[in-house]
């Protein structure tokens, strides 16, 4: 054998070896990615507590219409009332009555609801600019949004349309203002609840109050200087109702 021919030999064996330590490398980095991919932890995809359920047959068909405080206790009320009660909500933040009138007939459909558990009140009271700009204080030139008398003329009207496509109503009270909340204020809850509490008793619907126990629990239930609560102070409301709800169906 010649020297050309040792040479290619030589460098055939080498470019051999070489690519074998290569593709070993490439298992190994691949290999290592793979793991390091599987022990990741995974993100939990979360629930949109306005998200239609799938009814169980059978069930009794309950439906919860509030703002972003029922927003935050669906969910925790919902588990809670698993293969007991198809527990649905309206897909949007109820907002103030004056949003509950224009889209009530929408979010009733043409279901007989064993039970609608029910509240504005937050959005009524919040104070706006004149333009509508979302919640500017009255000392900056902010005016309520919807006024005390309106807000139980409205809340009569929803009252007299829901009683036709339930069994039964409940109304549940709005909940305190903690001190400092933005363009809301402490005491206006009281208010509007003895307002609503008028028409409640004009038509006889029970109320569920959250308002006295949250108050009991601001501190711990409640966001400083914010009318949201903690995860753990919804979980606290949804036990609340997961228990009422209960008992209503059960009369």
């Amino acid at each position: 054998m010649g020297t050309f021919q040792v040479c290619e030999t030589l460098a055939e064996t080498l470019f051999l070896i070489s690519m074998k330590k290569i593709a070993i490398l490439s298992l190994s980095f691949l290999s290592i990615f793979t793991l390091l991919v599987n022990a990741a932890p995974k993100k939990v995809k979360r629930i949109n507590p306005m998200t239609p359920i799938e009814e169980v047959k059978g069930l009794p068909n309950v439906l919860i219409i509030g703002d972003s405080i029922s927003i935050g206790y669906t969910l925790p009320t919902r588990a809670l009332l698993k293969e007991k009660v198809n527990l649905h909500r309206i897909p949007t933040n109820g907002g103030p009555t004056t949003k509950g009138l224009s889209e009530i007939e929408k979010w009733l459909g043409n279901k007989k609801w064993d039970l609608i558990h029910f509240n504005w009140g937050l959005h009524d009271l919040k104070y706006m600019g004149k333009d509508g700009t979302n919640l500017v204080p009255k000392e900056k030139g902010g005016v309520v949004q919807v006024s005390l008398v309106d807000y139980e003329k409205n809340l009569e009207k929803l009252v007299v349309r829901m009683k036709k496509s339930a069994k039964q109503l409940v109304w549940r009270n709005t909940t305190p203002i903690p001190p400092g909340s933005r363009a809301r204020y402490v005491g206006d809850s009281v208010k509007y609840n003895e307002a609503a509490a008028r028409v409640m008793k004009k038509y006889n619907i029970p109320t569920l109050d959250l308002f006295t126990p949250s108050k009991k629990n601001m501190k711990d239930w409640m966001r400083k200087a914010d009318v949201h609560y903690y995860p753990h102070g919804s979980q606290a409301l949804a036990e609340l109702i997961a228990k009422d709800t209960l008992k209503r169906l059960e009369e």
